[in-house]
């Protein structure tokens, strides 16, 4: 099992995404992008270790003690971003073709865009995603 992302020093940086379904999430961050889960709530919490990083997966909720105007939602328009998890790979056409045969939706095939290739895949509830390759130019 991936080691729970918490630090005996320093710190650590996670992705904390909304779901309207923890488990179908997850199946997707392990299942599709070939993440490991580390902590499976049964429908609470969940952590899923991809590649030196991990994704925390819970449902949203209204405000808090500690966060008393925050409302934790998944994305209401897909199309309207204004964060994204962007994950850079060594082989794109290789992760391309890996994750479209275990179900990931993208909203293009790689392409050239100079300095990188790059596409886009979204999570089940809408979460974008970036996947790039650098290339030497």
């Amino acid at each position: 099992m991936a080691d729970f992302p918490a630090p005996s020093e320093g710190i650590v940086l996670t992705h904390f995404i909304v779901s309207s379904d923890i488990d179908r999430s997850v199946r997707f961050y392990s299942d599709v992008l070939g993440g490991e889960v580390v902590m499976s709530g049964g429908g609470g919490p969940s952590i899923v270790q991809l590649a030196n990083s991990w994704i925390i997966i819970n449902v949203g909720g209204g405000p808090t003690e500690d966060k008393p105007t925050v409302t934790l939602e998944v994305p209401a328009d897909p199309d309207v971003v204004s964060a994204f998890l962007n994950i850079r790979v060594a082989d794109i056409q290789n992760i391309y073709e890996t994750w479209s045969a275990r179900g990931a939706n993208f909203l293009t095939p790689p392409m050239d865009r100079g300095g990188e290739i790059r596409c886009y895949v979204r999570d089940p509830d809408g979460h974008l995603i970036e996947v790039g390759q650098a290339v030497g130019r």
